[in-house]
Order: structure tokens, then sequence, then C-alpha cells
């Protein structure tokens, strides 16, 4: 089962009102232990009153009033929740059949006057992604449970397109969805450090048995964003980039997620903006090249003649053909 629906049925079993001990959890679970006490920890966080007793009587259980507490959502909740699924599914959220089910019992036990308001606001809104690849689902399903579960994993993966695919194992610490693809941050045992994989270049994956405690402190988003985006706060590393435009060229640019984040200073035709000389090498001119004569690079010198020896590539690919 997945790690919501054992939280879920630790929570049912302790309304029961009857102290459990983590071993009597995990045996009626069929799961470790160790993951009990993952799933106590995180049912405590998420502000479940869990009263946890020593000794030989001893054993989980909930405060008193809170197994008397009703669960409900008032209907903006409810609508919000719906709304957050459409986004989920169009972003090929592995868990889509259980989110619909959660969604379609949302609705079949709310009054109806809440359900005629909930499907009042759920009409003609829509969420447009690109197609999700169906083929990753059972990956992703594996990866976020065994990262919820801290379970190394040993997967064939291929760097690029053409090249042949590589055995690696993985600590998974987290998953990440960013502009369309997947992504799982994990420690690799064969590089010795963290690194982001590609899920779509996952050609297989299977667990090895082995268990592993992920950080505290990790943050798979923070990692991820610090690979892509130039730090600021070290300004001796980057390089100012000075561009003149049409300001509605300019306004789509500085909303770009590396331009944005990179941009120190804007008037209504200039943009200034501090990023890393590799990325100025490699796909900045990319980023650039649909806007252009609406804007001119004005410095550094080496972005525009970066810019003419890419145009001039692309000419030459299509002179050839």
């Amino acid at each position: 089962m997945s790690k919501a629906v054992n939280m879920l049925s630790i929570l049912w079993l302790l309304k029961t009102g009857k102290r459990m001990t983590a071993q009597q959890l995990a045996e009626e679970l069929e799961i470790n232990i160790r993951t009990v006490y993952r799933y106590i920890d995180a049912l405590c966080a998420s502000g479940v009153p869990i009263i946890s007793d020593a000794g030989h009587n001893g054993g989980y259980s909930l405060l008193h009033e809170f197994t008397k507490a009703p669960l409900f959502f008032d209907v903006d909740e409810q609508k919000a929740l719906i709304h957050a699924a459409s986004f989920a599914s169009e972003a090929g959220y592995p868990f889509t059949e259980v989110l619909h089910g959660a969604v379609t019992k949302l609705k079949k036990y709310t009054n109806p006057e809440q359900l005629d308001y909930i499907n009042r606001h759920e009409t003609g809104f829509d969420v447009i992604q690109p197609p999700a690849n169906a083929e990753l689902k059972s990956l992703l399903q594996e990866i976020e449970e065994s990262v919820a579960e801290g379970l190394t994993l040993l997967m064939e993966y291929r760097k690029g397109i053409e090249s042949t695919p590589q055995p690696r194992s993985i600590d998974p610490y987290g998953l990440i969805y960013w502009k369309g693809n997947w992504y799982v941050i994990a420690y690799c045992h064969l590089r010795l450090e963290m690194r982001s994989f590609r899920v779509n270049r996952i050609v297989s994956i299977s667990r090895t048995g082995v268990e592993f405690d992920r950080p505290a402190d990790f943050s798979a988003r923070s990692f991820f964003l610090n690979g892509l985006l130039p730090d600021l706060d070290q300004p001796e590393q980057l390089i100012s980039i000075q561009i003149e435009g049409h300001a509605h060229a300019l306004d789509d640019l500085c909303q770009h997620w590396l331009f944005g984040h990179a941009l120190t200073r804007r008037s209504e035709n200039h943009a200034f903006f501090m990023i890393d000389e590799q990325s100025i090498n490699t796909y900045v001119p990319y980023y650039l090249l649909p806007y252009g004569r609406a804007i001119k690079i004005l410095e550094p010198l080496f972005l525009k003649e970066r810019m003419v020896t890419v145009t001039s590539e692309l000419v030459k690919h299509y002179q050839n053909l």
C-alpha cells in the first residue's frame, strides 16, 4: 500500500480508542516497524494529536477530543482540492486513479448545495500541459514509494538518447516535476554524490532490499534549483548581461525562469542580468534567439559572438538539408 493509505490506516486504527504499540501497528499493516515510526512522526508534524505512553502497557493513542472530531472541508477547500487535482492529473501524477477516487468520494458525501457550488466552479476551469507520458506511471510510483520508505533502488539509466543504459544504485531523496519532465533527486553510489536523473531516461528499476536514512534537512527542490539558477550570493562568478529592446519583449524575457531570477535592474527598454559564464556559452543564446530583432545584446561581447555562431550553424544546417 502507498504511504498515504498506510498513514490513514494508522489514523483509523487509533481512532478506535485502543492504545497500540508500534509493533502491533506494523503487524496489522504488514510494514516495517521503522516505517511505522516515520509515519507517526509525519502524522504528528501534520497536527494529529498522537499521545505516546511509555512502559509495560504503553503505546500510541489519540487525544480523546480528536477521536470525536469529524473530518470535513468547507466549500472553498473542496473547490481548491478539485482544482489542484486538475493540475496534478495534467502533470502526469502517478496516482491519478486514487486522486480521482478521492474527488468522487468528496462529491459523493457533500451536501447538494455544496455539490452545486463545486460543479459550477469546476466548469470552465481547465489546465493544459504537454501530454503526460503514461509509460512513466509505474516508475514514478516505485520511486515515490521508495523515497517515502527510504529504500535503495537499482536502475538501468540512459544518459542520452543514443547511449547504452548503465546500472546505477541510488538512494532516492525526492521527486521533482519541472517544465513538463519528472526528475528523481538521489544519492548516486557510482559517483558518490547527489545527482538529478530524468525519469524518462530510466529503462528499468528495482528495489535492492537495502534501506537508507534521508537527511532530515535535505530539500530536493533547493538542490535542483541550485543546479539551474545562478548563485546571486557569489557575484564574482557571474557576468553582467545588458539587453536593449522593445518593452513587450523585455517583459516576456523577464518572466523566463532563468532571466527572471537573474534580473538585477530594469527600465522600460533596458534590462540587466547576472548569469554565469557556462550558461551564457551553452543555453542562453538559444533562449534569446526567438526574440529576433525585438532585442539587442549590448554586453558582453562574447555573448553577441556566441549568438552569431549559433545563428550561423542553424543557417548551415538548413542549407545542407
